[in-house]
């Protein structure tokens, strides 16, 4: 069966919503034509996307799926798109994603300044997403922190990172100058594997709520203090590694100026960094 986008995009708005009636407002069409969109959608794929009750829909498993997969496909069909009319007006732009607590200003100031003619946007990533915006197209360039999924990419090592443990102020072992990692062994660890969650805001609620601890990089920290949580270093565990990040493969102007320019620019960085850790 051929895919209806148009129908992709109504259920994504009423899975968003939990509501018929919010997600029509939101798409300009009344809550009985959504509601036969949907129906003939189900239909289409030959299983329910949704349990109805009176007030509200939750996703059933095939659901919460298509979910999954409809973020992804519309996301690369509207990149598709911007890119489209971008080159036909002669437009030239980069988008530069990052990992949370890492830098690129310097590395787009200094790119910005040779080729004036070449739009910057940067992209912020959430904590527990890494290569995905290279591969769905939201962004040609990834300053990342290992590890993640590197199959199809080709990545610059840029330089380590010191972790430390997030605890809330009210842990046991808070009161510690430091830790290692047989303090924390059997402590609940909220990471992308047991737990998603949508935003560094909310992991860090959870921990000073008592929900679990994580490991973090040192350069989170300082965005994030607060005095509910803690940040101890872990003596013996092992530095996180950062790197620059494309998609394999030949690259389209001006990713590799850009990749050249920043691949110095945020060396130089992370060894200035390391001299003031010492």
């Amino acid at each position: 069966m051929d895919l209806d986008l148009r129908k992709l995009r109504y259920f994504t708005a009423v899975a968003e919503h939990g509501r018929f009636g919010r997600a029509a407002r939101e798409l300009f069409i009344t809550q009985p034509v959504l509601s036969r969109q949907i129906r003939a959608f189900e239909q289409e794929l030959g299983c329910e996307l949704f349990v109805r009750t009176t007030r509200s829909v939750e996703l059933t498993a095939a659901g919460r799926q298509l979910y999954e997969e409809a973020r992804r496909i519309t996301t690369v069909v509207d990149g598709a798109v911007r890119r489209v009319q971008e080159a036909a007006r002669g437009e030239r732009r980069l988008v530069v994603a990052f990992s949370p607590g890492l830098h690129v200003s310097e590395a787009i100031r200094e790119f910005s300044a040779r080729h004036p003619d070449v739009a910057v946007d940067v992209l912020p990533l959430r904590w527990w997403e890494q290569d995905a915006p290279l591969r769905d197209g939201r962004a040609h360039v990834g300053h990342l922190r290992h590890p993640f999924d590197a199959a199809g990419l080709r990545t610059v090592p840029i330089g380590r990172e010191t972790k430390v443990a997030c605890l809330p102020a009210t842990h046991p072992l808070a009161g510690r100058p430091s830790l290692t990692t047989a303090d924390l062994a059997g402590e609940p660890v909220l990471d992308a594997r047991t737990r998603r969650t949508s935003s560094l805001d909310e992991k860090f609620e959870l921990i000073a709520s008592g929900q679990g601890i994580a490991l973090v990089p040192l350069s989170i920290t300082g965005s994030y203090s607060r005095p509910d949580l803690r940040y101890l270093p872990v003596t013996d565990s092992s530095p996180v590694e950062t790197c620059l990040a494309v998609l394999e493969g030949p690259c389209a102007e001006p990713v590799p100026e850009f990749l050249s320019i920043a691949t110095t620019a945020l060396r130089r960085a992370a060894a200035a960094a390391d001299r003031g850790a010492v």
